[in-house]
C-alpha cells in the first residue's frame, strides 16, 4: 500500500532575505568564487582579471549579478560595450559565464531560498559576443616548406654584405 504525501510549491514558501543578508551573501559568494578558481590552479592575475570584469558589470548593473537577465546582458554588451575591443567583450562575457556556472553549481538552492530566483546565466547563444579565445590549432610546416626556409637563409648568407650579423640574426629566428 502506497502512502500519499502533500506536494508543496517551493515558490510559495521562501522568506526573502534582508538587504544586509544579501550583501553579506554576495561578498561570501565572490570570495568563494575566488577561492574555487585558485584551487583550480588559475594564476592570480587571471583571477584578478575575472573579478575586475565582474566588478565592472556589477558597477554598471547596480545590483547583485545573480539578478541579471538576458535583456540586461543585451543592453550591457550591445550598448555599453558596443565600441569596446572584441577581446574586452569576450573576456567580460567569459567571466560572467564562469561566475554563473559557479552560482548554478554551488549556490542555486541557497539563492532560490533567499531571493526566490532561479539562477540562470544571462549570456546565451543569442547574445554571446562573437569570437573565440580558444587556442588555435598549430600545424607544423611541411618538409618542403622547411626546406624552402633553410634554402632561403643559406642564399641570404651567401650574398650578404656582413656575414656575422646576418648569421647571428638568422640563427636567432629559428
Amino acid at each position: 500500500m502506497a502512502a500519499l504525501a502533500v506536494v508543496r510549491d517551493l515558490r510559495e514558501h521562501w522568506a526573502p532575505a534582508s538587504a544586509e543578508e544579501l550583501e553579506r551573501f554576495e561578498t561570501d559568494v565572490l570570495s568563494g568564487f575566488v577561492l574555487a578558481r585558485a584551487s583550480a590552479g588559475l594564476a592570480d592575475g587571471t583571477i584578478r582579471g575575472d573579478v575586475g570584469h565582474l566588478d565592472q558589470i556589477r558597477s554598471w548593473f547596480g545590483r547583485p549579478l545573480w539578478d541579471i537577465e538576458p535583456a540586461d546582458a543585451d543592453a550591457y554588451f550591445g550598448k555599453v560595450l558596443r565600441n569596446s575591443p572584441s577581446g574586452t567583450r569576450l573576456a567580460r562575457s567569459q567571466a560572467l559565464t564562469t561566475y554563473f556556472m559557479f552560482l548554478e553549481l554551488r549556490h542555486k538552492v541557497e539563492l532560490h531560498r533567499m531571493t526566490g530566483r532561479v539562477v540562470e546565466c544571462p549570456i546565451d547563444e543569442m547574445n554571446r559576443p562573437r569570437g573565440a579565445k580558444d587556442a588555435q590549432l598549430r600545424i607544423p610546416p611541411s618538409e618542403p616548406e622547411v626546406g624552402t626556409l633553410f634554402t632561403g637563409w643559406g642564399g641570404e648568407l651567401a650574398t650578404c654584405r656582413k656575414f656575422a650579423p646576418t648569421a647571428r640574426n638568422s640563427s636567432s629566428n629559428r
